[in-house]
């Protein structure tokens, strides 16, 4: 714990372009998570590189993205905001978790088998590996809850399960995390193809809005959005295009999904896109505006990540010494 309050640990990888999906299912909620909990928000840039990335435009996307947390409504002052690869303590917290993780663990990690699968020219150890970076991230700043999707369950549980076999063998250590149960985020689905979430990896720039779309592109992806033939505006997952529509609209408004059904009671998709259009744009707007100004503040956005790497490399470096001294490492006198 810090200042009294449990530890939340969170990132997004510096890659792609954030969509709406991120947003409402995530970033939106971190912002009023820092209340609660001391919140720890990392751009995992190291976990990036696991898929060959060109170099100059990761540095520029994970700048992008740190001023998409700001943007958001993250305040620095209040949370660390940092980049993964300014905090050595990582690549070394996963060494060491490395030798304390069996090879039958990470063949059993199904997101593995599916990168390897889209990347099969490219299956490095550092994708095999990826989970036990991840569990270092977490238990670097002792975090008792973790927001974590559904795909990312199973890293969650072999993160318990590492922190718990190093404390049975070398004395507690680690913090034991848990999954964050809270409001749920929406479950943001493609607008070209409703069956799938919307990704900022879509090869279909159509099904996914991106942050920083213009209302002109956000209101065209809608009009385009797929749906049925069935023309009636109700929430059942026989017609996903308008459910997943439905979900967009509620989510940005405030409303309830029934509550927008009776709201668009009697009324065609030509009428109901549009109008989720601009739910959209109005959530956005805020956000983009706010990022253009950032954007003209270096020197400010600067100083965010200088500071915060230092409150990061100061918090992480405490679990750090424990575990090296545990594990029998020569105390450091320098």
């Amino acid at each position: 714990m810090t200042d009294g309050k449990k530890v939340l640990f969170s990132g997004m990888q510096a890659t792609g372009n954030l969509t709406l999906g991120n947003y409402l299912g995530a970033l939106k909620n971190w912002v009023t998570l820092c209340d609660e909990y001391e919140c720890f928000y990392s751009v995992v840039d190291m976990h990036s590189i696991t898929v060959r990335q060109d170099p100059a435009e990761l540095r520029s996307r994970a700048r992008r993205l740190m001023m998409l947390y700001i943007a958001a409504g993250i305040d620095p002052e209040k949370n660390c905001i940092y980049y993964q690869s300014h905090v050595s303590a990582h690549a070394e917290l996963a060494w060491i978790l490395n030798c304390l993780t069996y090879m039958g663990e990470l063949n059993r990690m199904t997101q593995f088998k599916d990168k390897a699968a889209k990347h099969a020219d490219n299956i490095n150890a550092g994708l095999f590996t990826y989970p036990v970076l991840m569990a270092a991230d977490i238990l670097l700043y002792q975090a008792a809850v973790v927001p974590v999707g559904v795909d990312q369950m199973q890293h969650l549980e072999l993160t318990r399960n590492i922190a718990e076999r190093f404390n049975n063998i070398y004395g507690d250590v680690f913090t034991v995390p848990e999954a964050y149960i809270g409001k749920v985020g929406a479950k943001i689905m493609s607008l070209q193809d409703p069956s799938k979430k919307m990704s900022k990896s879509d090869e279909n720039p159509n099904g996914s809005i991106y942050l920083m779309d213009d209302p002109d592109t956000i209101m065209r992806k809608f009009k385009r959005a797929v749906t049925d033939s069935v023309g009636e505006i109700a929430y059942r997952d026989e017609q996903p295009g308008i459910k997943n529509l439905i979900d967009i609209y509620s989510a940005c408004t405030g409303c309830t999904p029934q509550e927008t059904v009776r709201a668009f009671e009697g009324k065609g998709y030509g009428e109901f896109k549009p109008a989720v259009g601009e739910a959209v744009i109005s959530v956005l707007r805020p956000l983009q505006e706010e990022f253009a100004r950032l954007n003209k503040e270096k020197d400010y956005i600067d100083s965010v990540i200088r500071d915060n790497a230092e409150k990061a490399r100061r918090v992480s470096g405490k679990t750090l010494r424990k575990v090296m001294r545990k594990i029998g490492y020569p105390d450091r006198i320098f």
